[in-house]
């Protein structure tokens, strides 16, 4: 019976997550669409809500999901007191419900008063406040029976030595040439990368964007990305022979001869600072910092000397949405730095997922992976954190580039997905379940990237 109340109040509070998440959004989508002018009366409004004003409409849909939302919060902080076993989850529920009532106060403020001065940004603090401290009690619930106690060593088994005898595996017709010689571009990161490269350039435009602009953009990237991925291949080539993900790359089986590689990574290289240049220099400049921040920076020196080198990593992800910011501006513009922290915080919600299905394998390569050196309760938890700010960030992206209605259903639903796949994570802590997650955070990142190109373009 313990057990089946402890899975049914997780499962309330991610709810209650995804209800104050909800609301954050409608609050974003009120703001946007001027929802104080259409409804300044409180906490009612003296309209009843009508499609042909649809202002008026987010008004009372905003008041009426605050409401369920609000007696969502008090039923969870109530079941919590009863149910949750760590004092920190029930003070953290403590402090939301607290929270709740001044934010109330606060919403009706702005709605009598027509969103006047500071008002909004305080409406919106207070309620990333509550979301913060149901997300920490959430957290804290889902680790309450794992162990991080025990000490990680970042070698816990002897890394094997280089093979040396590697069988050599020439390519034996044209097709397995080119399939050796695309593998090393990484084409898997093309898709994902060209798509947050599109978004900042939508987010930016405000209009209609130039062919010539779009293609010369995403095809420098495509470009960029295969150089980083070759010149990748090329410098950890001894290291991937330790690792079983990496043993059949064709450096590694030696299906294509080092010297190849590096001429082929310096071609795309330099055909991507050409294409690139033919938009504007700030572009050309970004793209050879991506080039080398990939190459060299992550490569070198993060990924094999530091446990944040996937946090601090996550600079190349998001430097595709400043390319695409600069090609249709010139500038960096904010819409595009808020795509780019969105990236930013969502690569470890994202890689932390694979660290820990391939966690054996990193720790024989030698790599200070979170979940080698931190432990794997350590490195879920971190998840859980990074996807919550991912989740904050997508509403900053919302409300900066004044999106709409599809934007916001897409963060709402797929980051709920996301979401319950990390919960999953948590209770299974199975290399399945890390899959799992794996592949939401690609969903939902992917969906929402593709939702901000629709409605930014009014496709």
């Amino acid at each position: 019976m313990g057990e089946t109340h402890t899975r049914r109040f997780t499962a309330l509070l991610v709810g209650t997550v995804i209800g104050v998440y909800t609301l954050i959004v409608a609050g974003a989508t009120a703001a946007i669409a001027d929802a104080a002018s259409a409804c300044s009366s409180w906490p009612v409004c003296t309209q009843p809500p009508s499609l042909a004003e649809p202002a008026l409409v987010i008004a009372w849909g905003h008041r009426v999901t605050a409401l369920l939302v609000g007696l969502l919060v008090l039923v969870t902080a109530v079941a919590g007191w009863r149910i949750a076993q760590r004092r920190r989850v029930k003070y953290a529920l403590a402090l939301a419900l607290v929270l709740f009532p001044v934010q109330i106060g606060v919403g009706a403020a702005v709605a009598t008063t027509g969103a006047a001065g500071d008002l909004p940004g305080i409406h919106l603090g207070v309620a990333a406040s509550i979301f913060g401290a149901l997300v920490a009690a959430l957290a804290w619930h889902l680790e309450a029976g794992a162990d991080d106690s025990q000490p990680v060593t970042t070698d816990p088994e002897p890394a094997p030595e280089p093979i040396e005898d590697v069988t050599v595996t020439r390519p034996s017709g044209l097709v397995e040439t080119v399939r050796a010689y695309v593998s090393l571009t990484k084409p898997r990161l093309m898709w994902l990368l060209s798509l947050v490269a599109a978004a900042g350039m939508a987010l930016s435009a405000g209009g209609s964007i130039p062919a010539e602009t779009i293609l010369a953009t995403l095809g420098g990237g495509v470009l960029a990305i295969g150089s980083s991925g070759t010149f990748n291949h090329v410098l950890e080539r001894d290291v991937d022979r330790r690792m079983n993900r990496t043993a059949d790359r064709p450096l590694t089986t030696q299906q294509v001869p080092v010297t190849n590689a590096l001429a082929f990574g310096f071609v795309l290289g330099a055909l991507s600072l050409a294409t690139f240049l033919t938009v504007n220099v700030l572009v050309a400049v970004l793209g050879l910092v991506a080039i080398v921040f990939y190459s060299v920076v992550y490569t070198l020196v993060l990924k094999p000397n530091t446990v944040q080198n996937t946090v601090i990593g996550g600079v190349a992800g998001a430097l595709p949405a400043l390319i695409g910011s600069a090609a249709v501006t010139g500038t960096i513009g904010l819409p595009g730095l808020a795509l780019a922290t969105l990236i930013f915080l969502w690569t470890p919600a994202h890689f932390y997922n694979l660290a820990l299905a391939y966690k054996d394998d990193y720790a024989r390569g030698g790599f200070p992976m979170m979940p080698v050196v931190r432990g794997e309760a350590t490195t879920r938890k971190h998840i859980l954190w990074y996807l919550a700010a991912t989740l904050l960030a997508a509403t900053a992206v919302t409300a900066i580039a004044d999106l709409g209605a599809l934007v916001a259903a897409t963060t709402v639903a797929l980051g709920a997905v996301f979401l319950w796949m990390v919960v999953r994570l948590h209770r299974e802590r199975t290399e399945s379940a890390a899959f799992r997650a794996f592949h939401a955070s690609n969903a939902y990142l992917g969906a929402f990237l593709v939702a901000v190109v629709i409605d930014a373009l009014a496709i």
